[in-house]
């Protein structure tokens, strides 16, 4: 079963990697082609300097899908809503209501919302280009990276305390405006902020759930019902408060607005 699945797997990286590889269909003398190619991966020493740079591409796009994730987590507004999603839920005391796949899902569409005009703007500005042959990689990239660090330092313009600290630790003087902070320092300050401010929301998240918690645990323990866990009356309790409030489109909302 493990070598069926690899399949897909296999066919989707001869696909990535169609350039650096040689796909043609062979038949014998006399036969009908049946429309299925042949492929044949081949490896050889590099004809050109042009051969060299289109496999050194092809490697850097591999590493780039393989990081992929790791971009998506870090520098975009999906690390706040994965990380508030999850202090709701445990504030609410839930344990497998709703999955974390079902989390994760909500972030990241919610991330493909807020994250759309500067995901628009990189696909203009960088990707069509590109494509169209107008611009090298180097001003793609250029192009690709300043949407994004513009959304980053958006998100810190308020408190820039973080960009300080990371500046400060790496020995280089103080900016003066955003063109001279590194993309090395920026995102590194972007993902402690956006910790920082995650973890803000969620304390303010627990403050009306833990009242609820103790004011049932002190009606238990003065009713004498110590052995009944206050968690089985509370729930309910902080359930219906979080349907009355629609505490799902409120915390939308915030969420969204908190990037604004």
């Amino acid at each position: 079963m493990k070598r069926f699945r690899a399949v897909p797997a296999i066919v989707l990286l001869l696909l990535i990697c169609t350039p650096a590889v040689e796909l043609h269909a062979q038949t014998a003398p006399g036969e009908d082609a049946l429309g299925i190619p042949f492929i044949d991966i081949s490896v050889r020493d590099a004809a050109s300097d042009q051969e060299v740079g289109l496999s050194l591409q092809i490697l850097l796009i591999l590493a780039v899908l393989s990081l992929a994730p790791s971009i998506i987590i870090l520098l975009t507004s999906f690390l706040r809503i994965a990380i508030v999603l999850d202090f709701v839920k445990r504030a609410l005391s839930l344990q497998q209501v709703p999955p974390s796949q079902v989390l994760m899902g909500v972030a990241l569409f919610m991330t493909l919302f807020i994250m759309f005009p500067t995901l628009q703007q990189v696909y203009d500005e960088a990707f069509v280009p590109l494509s169209d042959g107008e611009i090298g990689l180097e001003e793609a990239y250029e192009n690709f990276e300043g949407p994004m660090r513009h959304f980053m330092y958006r998100q810190m313009h308020g408190n820039p305390d973080n960009i300080r600290l990371f500046m400060r630790m790496a020995g280089l003087p103080r900016p003066s405006n955003l063109s001279e902070v590194p993309t090395y320092v920026l995102i590194p300050a972007f993902i402690l902020h956006e910790m920082t401010v995650a973890f803000q929301i969620g304390i303010l998240l627990f403050v009306p759930f833990i009242v609820i918690d103790m004011v049932v645990a002190s009606t238990l323990m003065s009713m004498g019902m110590i052995m009944l866990p206050p968690i089985m009356i509370s729930l309910p309790f902080k359930l219906i408060l979080f349907v009355l409030i629609d505490g799902w489109t409120l915390l939308t909302q915030q969420l969204v607005a908190s990037f604004l």
